[in-house]
């Protein structure tokens, strides 16, 4: 009989943050296993979603007889490109298929920013302009205006995967107003870790990345304060 996981790790194959930064975020839920899901090389696009889809629950297979005791659905992009209800539909096969507790990277973005009180924010993203569309509407659709959002725009996985935690830092501050009432740091493969708590000092407003937010989501479901989000 397979050992049992604690939490299992769904992201892109080409995601080297989640699997460093949950486990000392969420020390609970380890041991973690990472399922990675095949994507195109270029960042993430909504023609994308339907293979992605399919290849996110072709990577949970290997996983199953496992029984993840939460399963998180790591990347942000996918989610909110979905919409509320695609992101919706996804954490439900997921689930069905594994008996895990789902949390959704899009679904923790919401429910942070909630849980911060904020209904508009400054957003730090990597992605082209056609995806922080998708971003700013999934938002707007759960009535979180994006006050201002500056980007790295990565055209590739590689350009995404060379971003530094100082780099991320800097523009966080370029991109926070003196109106922004919150800061979210899109994308679980941009590196925050180290970097959330200096930012929340600094600027005085509730800061929140997808990896931070994930993380939390995760303790929430492990004490029994989220099912599937």
């Amino acid at each position: 009989m397979d050992t049992p996981l604690g939490a299992l790790i769904v992201a892109p194959a080409n995601n080297t943050t989640l699997e460093v930064e949950l486990p000392v975020l969420c020390p609970d839920l380890n041991p973690m296993a990472v399922a990675p899901v095949k994507r195109p090389p270029r960042t993430l696009m909504r023609e994308d979603l339907p293979a992605y889809a399919e290849a996110t629950l072709a990577a949970v297979e290997p996983f199953i007889r496992s029984r993840p005791g939460v399963l998180f659905y790591g990347c942000t992009a996918a989610g909110f490109l979905a919409g509320p209800d695609g992101n919706a539909a996804m954490v439900d096969k997921l689930k069905s298929k594994t008996g895990a507790v789902v949390v959704s990277t899009a679904g923790a973005m919401v429910q942070a920013l909630r849980f911060a009180g904020a209904s508009n924010t400054a957003v730090v993203t990597p992605y082209l302009d056609a995806v922080n569309d998708g971003l700013r509407a999934y938002l707007e659709a759960s009535a979180i205006t994006v006050e201002t959002l500056k980007s790295f725009r990565c055209r590739t996985t590689e350009e995404l995967g060379r971003i530094t935690a100082q780099q991320v830092f800097d523009l966080a501050l370029s991109t926070v107003t003196p109106n922004s009432k919150a800061l979210f740091i899109a994308c679980s493969q941009l590196p925050t870790i180290g970097i959330i708590e200096t930012l929340r000092t600094r600027l005085g407003i509730p800061v929140w990345s997808s990896v931070g937010a994930t993380a939390w989501a995760g303790r929430r479901a492990l004490a029994g304060s989220a099912v599937a989000i």
